[in-house]
């Protein structure tokens, strides 16, 4: 909890008493539905809140702009991302059942009112977004095919609408089809060892006129 603190010093008390309660809303759900490994589960903070939060540290998201995390697991990185940007709108999907029984439960133990959970493949989703975020759950082109259609035209951040993806260790062959993917060290931003190899890949989505 002292590493979101360090990093997130302008965080809202309620901010801070929602990243507090995660650690024992996470630790008593996974003993009954396992989503996160024991070993992640008690440096929960580093390897997953913080992880997800890096994100944030790329681009930061408006009041009232839409943003999809796609096979969302346990709830990395929508979660933490929604606590932080509490005017945001999130949607959570997986498509598996399990795993978004427990982050509907998280979601309402914490009392996130900006969240929404779809159990279903992505492919099948409707909507459009500003920003598709996710922790690799697939290679870049196969993750590409899979959110086609989903991102808004009309941008409104600094960067242009497209898809924020934490990855780890050399992308140089995976994104070698993508000339305009930008690399963003999390080392640059967090001085934990866990962050000496983990990225966020920046996609801005290319549209035909």
């Amino acid at each position: 909890m002292e590493l979101i603190k360090k990093y997130f010093p302008n965080l809202t008390e309620d901010q801070l008493q929602k990243f507090e309660k995660l650690e024992e809303l996470y630790k008593d759900w996974n003993l009954k539905i396992n989503v996160v490994s024991r070993k992640d589960i008690d440096e929960l903070y580093i390897r997953h809140v913080l992880h997800s939060l890096g994100i944030a540290k790329v681009q930061a998201f408006l009041p009232g702009s839409r943003v999809l995390d796609v096979g969302t697991g346990g709830g990395f990185p929508g979660i933490p991302l929604a606590i932080l940007h509490p005017e945001t709108n999130f949607d959570l999907v997986d498509s598996i059942g399990k795993k978004i029984k427990v982050v509907d439960e998280v979601s309402e133990g914490l009392g996130l009112e900006n969240v929404t959970t779809y159990n279903q493949r992505v492919e099948d989703l409707k909507g459009q977004y500003d920003f598709i975020v996710s922790r690799a759950v697939a290679v870049m082109p196969t993750f590409v095919r899979w959110v086609k259609g989903k991102i808004a035209k009309e941008s409104k951040h600094d960067f242009r609408n497209g898809i924020l993806y934490l990855k780890g260790g050399d992308l140089s062959e995976e994104l070698q089809d993508y000339r305009t993917a930008q690399i963003f060290e999390l080392s640059a931003y967090f001085e934990e060892d866990f962050y000496d190899t983990k990225k966020v890949v920046y996609l801005p989505m290319k549209y035909k006129g």
